[in-house]
């Protein structure tokens, strides 16, 4: 896509502070156990998390350019998720918790800075 409206450099923006792992962190993470076992599954496979943090993954290695409208779409439904997902932060020590992994599989992890 060669112009981008207000509203996709908005939604750029909000991905980037949402989504404060790299392609590789974010890559790293899908592939261990505790990535693979939180979220919801669909028809008993891949949870919506894992998959929507592969598509971050792909998201991220693209030159803004190159990013298409589905990217954008994504983009907006990963900053809600972020959003609604980082509003019920569980009390306590959230290092090894289902909500933070959760969290991580949509490309935000809440231990960063």
């Amino acid at each position: 896509m060669s112009e981008r409206s207000d509203d996709d450099e908005q939604t750029r923006a909000e991905f980037g502070e949402a989504v404060n792992m790299t392609a590789t962190e974010l890559s790293d993470w899908l592939e261990t156990d505790e990535s693979r076992g939180v979220g919801q599954k669909k028809d008993g496979g891949e949870s919506t998390g894992h998959e929507s943090g592969r598509h971050i993954v792909r998201i991220l290695k693209k030159k803004k350019a190159d990013l298409t409208d589905a990217d954008i779409a994504h983009m907006r439904k990963v900053v809600g998720y972020v959003k609604r997902h980082g509003a019920q932060r569980p009390k306590g020590d959230i290092t090894d918790t289902d909500w933070r992994y959760s969290l991580m599989n949509w490309g935000h992890d809440s231990k960063k800075a």
